[in-house]
């Protein structure tokens, strides 16, 4: 039975030498340690290879994140989305709140999640996917685009709400949108409730659509709190007026 399940593993990693002398190595105490590193190599370089293609950039883990500073966020709706049920349901995630609250953070967080248990992901902002698409002026490049956006099996779209676009642009997010629905999740991070899309997307009529689909099979994640990032910032310019009187007085 161990000899069958080592040729087994052999055989998915397609070690096509050592199968053809299978029988004259099969004894052999070395090979189950080949078979061992093929696999370990391999699962290293797919890791490696996922995390450079979800381009998730810089971003600090959740275990900083300041749970006692929201004045509204369902904490445990949030570490449930960390069983990653939601990928395999093809559910959205969408986190709502404003500017500097932690929406990016705990976004890439579950990114970096789906990353390390084995899925596909690609990170993109809206601007720069929906930018990049409106740029492209043939109907072939345009569904190439449309394709690569499609494929990864969760697809992280940051920063929805703050620019606006035109009419143009909501029909590509719509296009994006409706190619995912219901077959492979997204992750959106927005500053503005979907009563306001329409100020984001003005004069486009496929917003009650966009809107429709995202959360037709959701989660969606409400934040209230003041800008974290902005209590940081005050915190950083107070401890360095602090250190400041302090070489003045020294």
């Amino acid at each position: 039975m161990a000899d069958t399940d080592l040729r087994d593993r052999a055989c998915i990693l397609k070690l096509h030498g050592l199968l053809e002398h299978w029988d004259e190595i099969c004894n052999e105490p070395w090979l189950a340690h080949v078979v061992d590193w093929e696999e370990e190599t391999r699962r290293r370089r797919s890791l490696e290879g996922r995390l450079k293609r979800a381009r998730l950039g810089r971003f600090k883990l959740i275990a900083d994140f300041d749970w006692a500073w929201p004045k509204r966020i369902d904490r445990a709706q949030v570490e449930d989305l960390f069983r990653l049920d939601w990928v395999s349901s093809s559910t959205n995630v969408v986190l709502v709140g404003p500017n500097g609250v932690g929406k990016t953070m705990i976004a890439k967080n579950l990114a970096h999640q789906a990353v390390l248990a084995g899925f596909t992901v690609k990170t993109v902002t809206a601007s720069e996917m929906l930018n990049g698409l409106a740029e492209i002026d043939s109907s072939s490049g345009l569904n190439r685009r449309l394709g690569i956006l499609a494929r990864p099996q969760v697809l992280l779209i940051d920063e929805v709400g703050y620019l606006s676009y035109d009419a143009r642009h909501a029909d590509l997010l719509y296009e994006v949108v409706s190619r995912r629905h219901e077959n492979k999740p997204i992750i959106v991070t927005t500053n503005k409730p979907f009563s306001e899309w329409n100020e984001v997307f003005s004069s486009a009529t496929s917003v009650t659509t966009i809107v429709d689909r995202l959360i037709h099979r959701s989660e969606v994640v409400q934040i209230k709190a003041d800008s974290y990032r902005l209590k940081e910032s005050k915190e950083a310019a107070a401890a360095r007026a602090k250190d400041r009187r302090k070489k003045d007085q020294s």
